[in-house]
């Protein structure tokens, strides 16, 4: 499996669980989030993006970082060109770190991407450290979290026959309206597994908060 960790714009809290899950991956910063290679430690392969948001002294301090340069005016935006090329350098999965937290329009499309990929087979993650998004598309399983971790189910269509197990407040076959609250701050008390016959979601954990 070749792990690649996504460097983006928004936050990061550089915890004992995000550090763990970047060893021996590759990474690729996207414009501003090479503000983060120096917080995790990490050593980019390749920088890329059109630089509007990268300001001049964090350029100057990762100079020797090859870079990818594009114009501001184009049909994609800098996460999105190096996830591509991440995928092109041969990806199988994929660590988005700093997806959550600036601007929303970014982070929503963020999400989109995790939904995207995972829906093409991809193994993939978002996070910030001290929160965690997996992609619901028909099946899910979470074997590595706390008893007591907070978990929500943010659903991105209607959710048709949920089921939802490991958890304090278990589902069967349940259906989920776009909108509902219903699936929020649920609460781990063993291996996570959930399916539905229908939809997509976004599964937000909050792993760090017992620590």
């Amino acid at each position: 499996m070749s792990t690649f960790a996504i460097l983006l714009g928004g936050t990061v809290k550089p915890t004992k669980r995000l550090k763990q899950q970047l060893t021996q991956a590759r990474v690729i910063a996207a414009d501003s989030g090479m503000q983060h290679a120096g917080t995790l430690a990490l050593k980019p392969e390749l920088w890329v993006g059109d630089f509007d948001s990268a300001s001049l002294h964090l350029q100057k301090k990762h100079g020797e970082v090859p870079r990818q340069e594009f114009p501001v005016d184009k049909d994609a935006t800098d996460g999105e060109i190096a996830i591509a090329e991440a995928l092109r350098r041969g990806a199988t999965r994929l660590i988005l770190v700093g997806g959550f937290g600036g601007q929303f329009d970014h982070a929503l499309a963020h999400a989109g991407f995790l939904l995207g990929l995972a829906k093409r087979g991809m193994d993939i993650v978002m996070t910030s450290g001290d929160e965690e998004a997996h992609a619901l598309i028909d099946q899910l399983e979470l074997d590595d979290l706390a008893v007591g971790t907070r978990l929500s189910i943010a659903p991105f269509t209607d959710l048709r026959g949920l089921t939802l197990s490991g958890v304090k407040w278990p589902l069967s076959r349940r259906d989920v309206l776009l909108g509902s609250a219903l699936t929020l701050s649920n609460v781990v008390t063993g291996t996570v597994r959930m399916s539905q016959l229908a939809g997509s979601a976004i599964v937000l954990t909050y792993p760090t908060e017992l620590e």
